[in-house]
């Protein structure tokens, strides 16, 4: 694996990962390795405070895919959302492998915007496109921005605007990694799917890092951040051969891959 030569599991990891947290990096491991891996090049209190935040990602965005029956993915959406309701009110939260965790390390003000997130997906149950441009990019600021704003929150720095701006252009590279995926399922993800419209949403991730860039983020903050790692130079990819989102080849090389993870992991920059 991607990890095994530099960021592998040491004893204190995995003496103290157990339980709970250790079903939350199973779940993130098998569900968004990408993040996974960007979780490993963290320090390993890191990982114990967001890996509950990335399993509850994972759950949610597996939500709508669960069933071919609208209203059993509505309702597994909605049990989400009581989650964090009970979190954001102090309310004793349920049981839940994940659930139990999340609510140890969530602040409550970020439980309420992470309601948002859960909203949006509600657009993966159904195969209407989205209205508008526009509608899409606010799809991926809360699917993306509200998740690396709570990260940045739960490891104790200030969810700021340039927290929101690179999780969007995450959430804009792994949206068009998805295109034909999602084509497969029957969705329509691009109202505009000509190479013009899909440089211009690449473009736009690309302004949402450098306008991150601009505003700066704290030291906890370039923490949670690592999770972008691969953002930047796949939405230039997408820019350059638009052709590659139809196809399914808007991905790195391994070695990039390696050589990009390590050297984030090193300088905490993306």
């Amino acid at each position: 694996m991607l990890y095994d030569w530099h960021l592998a599991y040491d004893a204190q990891c995995m003496t103290l990962i157990t339980g709970d947290l250790a079903a939350c990096m199973a779940i993130v491991e098998r569900g968004d390795p990408d993040r996974f891996l960007a979780l490993m090049a963290m320090p390993l209190a890191a990982r114990a405070q967001l890996a509950p935040l990335f399993a509850m990602n994972v759950e949610v965005a597996r939500a709508p895919w669960a069933s071919s029956e609208a209203m059993i993915c509505e309702m597994r959406l909605q049990w989400w959302r009581d989650v964090l309701e009970e979190i954001a009110g102090g309310d004793a939260v349920r049981r839940h492998e994940v659930a139990t965790p999340l609510a140890t390390v969530l602040p409550a003000q970020q439980a309420q915007a992470l309601d948002g997130l859960v909203a949006a997906r509600r657009w993966d149950i159904y195969r209407d496109a989205f209205e508008d441009e526009a509608a899409l990019k606010i799809y991926l600021g809360q699917t993306g921005g509200i998740l690396m704003s709570a990260a940045v929150a739960v490891l104790g720095g200030k969810p700021d605007a340039a927290a929101h701006h690179f999780g969007t252009a995450l959430a804009v590279a792994g949206f068009l990694q998805a295109i034909p995926e999602l084509e497969s399922r029957g969705r329509i993800p691009m109202v505009d799917g000509r190479p013009a419209a899909v440089r211009s949403l690449a473009q736009w991730g690309l302004d949402q890092i450098a306008q991150a860039r601009r505003e700066g983020i704290g030291k906890k903050g370039r923490v949670a951040v690592l999770t972008a790692w691969q953002a930047e130079p796949l939405l230039q990819m997408a820019r350059r051969h638009p052709e590659h989102v139809a196809n399914g080849a808007l991905h790195l090389s391994e070695v990039s891959r390696r050589w990009r993870l390590l050297a984030a992991g090193i300088t905490r920059r993306v």
